[in-house]
């Protein structure tokens, strides 16, 4: 039998470009998706996007010519029938011509529609990998943008290289009603999200989960329940929520990973998310967000 979950939307997702894996291992279709009248470029300016500013901002998307014949540029997929790139070229002439505003991509996220701030996450993601891995990592010798933007080759050895994405899991330990929500020294004061760390080599995300919470917290935990996923494009990163189900309230706390964690109630969340907790909660943006938001609604 198949077991089908509902999944919460999160940030940074729905995108609806058809990315026509089809298309971009054909070098000569490319060429000609970007001599199109209607190919249109989103410009990323130190990896923030251009937008339209308003009520409701919009991505600003720029013609061939105001893109600069140089600049790095990836195929990020179909609009309909209409061809779409992203680039990274300055922004300063679509300011100045068409009223454009360099936004910060966190920003983005927050303040676009979603399916667009899908689109810079994406274009985002894949700049920024493209601009990291000049070089081969077999050989140590340049590299070569390939398959309109989604590999590289190296000339040398012939080795193809792929975009990355690292997994990070992030959970809200629970029991009794309760959850843990901690504090990393860099995040403000009151500000309280759920844990989180990077998934290691030969290791399942229960095992990561279970582990995460052990290390910062100094908890153990049973069953783990999968939730949601988000890309997060600071630089490229799939977050994975759970949930899972702890064996004591007792913490030992890691120092050097968080400077406070604290059991809460589905009544101090709740009022945190509505802006009148003792804490600060993650934004709606954030997954942080989806999984404490989906707890309290549990």
């Amino acid at each position: 039998m198949t077991i089908f979950l509902d999944v919460p939307a999160t940030g940074f997702t729905g995108n609806r470009l058809d990315r026509a894996d089809e298309v971009r291992r054909d070098p000569a279709a490319v060429i000609g998706l970007r001599g199109r009248s209607d190919a249109r470029w989103l410009v990323m300016d130190r990896l923030n996007p251009v937008v339209r500013p308003g009520d409701t901002p919009s991505l600003l998307w720029a013609y061939r010519s105001d893109v600069p014949h140089d600049a790095l540029s990836v195929f990020l997929g179909m609009d309909g029938d209409a061809p779409r790139f992203a680039a990274v070229a300055p922004s300063e002439e679509l300011v100045a011509d068409f009223g454009g505003q360099l936004l910060d991509a966190r920003a983005a996220g927050s303040l676009l529609p979603a399916h667009e701030a899908a689109i810079v996450a994406q274009a985002r993601s894949m700049l920024d990998w493209h601009q990291r891995h000049g070089y081969c990592a077999v050989c140590g010798a340049p590299t070569t943008l390939i398959k309109a933007g989604y590999a590289r080759s190296c000339g040398a050895c012939k080795a193809e290289h792929f975009p990355r994405v690292d997994p990070v899991v992030i959970m809200l330990a629970v029991k009794d009603d309760h959850a843990l929500i901690g504090r990393q020294p860099r995040f403000p004061k009151r500000f309280l999200s759920a844990l989180a760390g990077f998934v290691e080599p030969g290791e399942s995300l229960e095992e990561a989960v279970r582990r995460e919470l052990w290390e910062e917290a100094g908890i153990t935990c049973g069953r783990v329940q999968y939730l949601a996923s988000q890309p997060w494009p600071f630089p490229s990163s799939l977050m994975i929520a759970a949930f899972a189900e702890s064996d004591g309230f007792e913490v030992r706390l890691d120092q050097d990973e968080l400077e406070e964690v604290r059991w809460v109630t589905r009544d101090e969340v709740r009022a945190a998310l509505a802006g009148d907790g003792d804490f600060l909660a993650p934004p709606p943006m954030a997954i942080a967000h989806t999984l404490l938001k989906s707890w309290v609604e549990g």
